[in-house]
């Protein structure tokens, strides 16, 4: 069946997956201090992994895919890659891989032990949300993609209440309240899917779905879910406390990436399983709901006096600015690859620069002993690294030049001016305005003063690894044209029904 053959390079995808669950399995089963030599290593390893996978689909101008078993679909299971999954998975493996070497000092197993729980519940779960991550940005199957969210849940759930306290525990639940009903929405509409059309392979739904009540019906009992997961407006109660409670390292993972795999299958599900459905409203609905998100979420941050928290609810903001890709995609029945294009920038740029910041938020909480932003004043003398990974990321947050968040805003803005829809323009000025408010509130006072007293100093590397991952957010700003062709493989124009 053409489209369902292992293409060169097809193996390096089923390599993807299996690293990071063998090595949560020989971290179960080593344990101790192991596990976190195991993470440490293997994270690298990933990296490279991803960066081949990249540069084969980039080479061969198509999607690299794998057979499982050899049986093809709808018998069995294909592996895909195309443009958006390749950079998606380089950016997993480039966020993971910080994370992990950021997370040493504070979850180095204590000289003399055996074994800690904190250290091993870490080490452990940061494997399986990358194992979960890479199955989402790779699988073609709707009922395998629900099996990878299930999995990215319970590993990231654990991680926002590592430390006990009753609020982080409070703040886990209600993350795992929504995300359990956003599971319940999505699988009953996956089983309408099946029971109208006897497949769950994304390539075949897209040729036989047609516009009718059991997929009208199950495009929104799956959208309703995968936005609780999002957590687009007003879905989003869970996220700031789950976010700003999570330790560092935690929150970078959470924030960049665990939020942007149901986006990932929001794009997947309207933009290759439904391309045929009627769906100017509901593109316009998702759109009226990030714009809502972009504003209220920006209004929230500004009120916020604890600097994890007024990032979190940046959070909330900066996601609504994806969901204004899909009416100027897909509106209209022409499609817009700026749209595109900046759509997927934006889900690189705040993955890269929201990591960084969050890193830096928890440097800046454990060396003064406290997050408060009234009192950051001195910061910057005492660790200008630090409120410069601040700065640079929040000026990819304001989509300011020459930031990967000023081409992602410039692409939506030069889309919404070519399709006439100025509200979307209104919304996406506000939107850096507020952002400007919220990264100032931030900075003005850490710039301001005499050196603040810290309790202790953090360590460069950690402060370099926070910079890092911001600069990077910078510098996608000048990203050549290798990497929006990349971006463009796999991507068809929608055909109307």
């Amino acid at each position: 069946m053409p489209g369902f053959a292992t293409t060169t390079g097809g193996v390096l995808l089923i390599l993807a997956i299996l690293l990071p669950v063998a090595g949560l399995t020989a971290s179960l089963a080593l344990g101790g201090r192991r596990a976190e030599w195991i993470a440490l290593t293997l994270a690298p390893v990933g990296v490279l992994i991803a960066l081949a996978i990249a540069t084969n689909v980039l080479a061969s101008g198509a999607p690299v895919v794998y057979i499982v078993g050899g049986f093809a679909p709808p018998l069995g299971i294909a592996l895909r890659a195309d443009g958006f999954s390749a950079i998606m998975l380089l950016t997993t493996a480039a966020i993971i891989s910080a994370a992990c070497f950021f997370a040493r000092s504070g979850f180095a197993t204590p000289k003399g032990e055996p074994e800690a729980r904190a250290p091993f519940t870490f080490w452990t779960l940061i494997q399986g949300l990358f194992a979960a991550l890479n199955i989402v940005f790779l699988s073609g199957d709707l009922f395998n993609l629900f099996v990878a969210l299930e999995l990215l849940t319970f590993a990231a759930v654990p991680i926002v209440c590592l430390d006990g306290r009753p609020e982080t525990l409070v703040a886990a639940l209600r993350y795992l309240l929504f995300a359990l009903f956003g599971s319940v929405f999505y699988l009953l509409g996956v089983g309408l899917i099946y029971g109208a059309y006897g497949t769950l392979d994304i390539l075949l739904l897209a040729a036989r779905v047609k516009p009718e009540p059991a997929v009208y019906a199950a495009a929104g009992l799956m959208t309703a879910g995968l936005l609780a997961k999002t957590a687009l407006f007003p879905l989003y109660l869970w996220l700031p406390p789950a976010h700003a409670n999570a330790p560092a390292a935690g929150s970078a993972v959470l924030s960049a990436l665990v939020v942007k795999a149901p986006f990932f299958l929001l794009v997947r599900l309207w933009f290759d399983v439904l391309p045929k459905l009627p769906s100017e409203t509901a593109m316009a609905l998702l759109a009226a709901l990030g714009s809502a998100a972009i504003l209220v979420g920006s209004v929230l941050a500004l009120r916020q006096q604890r600097l994890k928290l007024l990032i979190a609810y940046s959070t909330v903001a900066q996601i609504g600015y994806l969901f204004l890709m899909f009416p100027l995609a897909l509106g209209g029945g022409a499609w817009s690859m700026d749209a595109w294009i900046g759509g997927v920038m934006q889900t690189l740029s705040h993955a890269f620069a929201k990591a960084g910041m969050f890193m830096a938020a928890g440097l800046a909480a454990q060396s003064l002993g406290h997050d408060r932003i009234k009192d950051l004043g001195g910061l910057g003398r005492a660790m200008p690294m630090t409120v410069f990974a601040l700065g640079i990321g929040g000026l990819s947050l304001m989509g300011l030049p020459p930031s990967g968040g000023f081409a992602a805003k410039w692409l939506l803005l030069t889309a919404s001016a070519e399709a006439g829809q100025w509200v979307w323009v209104a919304v996406i000025l506000a939107g850096g305005l507020l952002a400007g408010g919220y990264v100032y509130r931030i900075l003005a006072p850490a710039l301001s003063g005499e050196p603040a007293a810290l309790n202790s100093a953090p360590a460069r590397s950690r402060e370099a690894i926070a910079l890092a991952l911001t600069l990077v957010a910078l510098l996608l700003g000048f990203a050549p044209q290798s990497f929006f062709s990349l971006i463009e493989i796999g991507r068809l124009p929608v055909v109307g029904p």
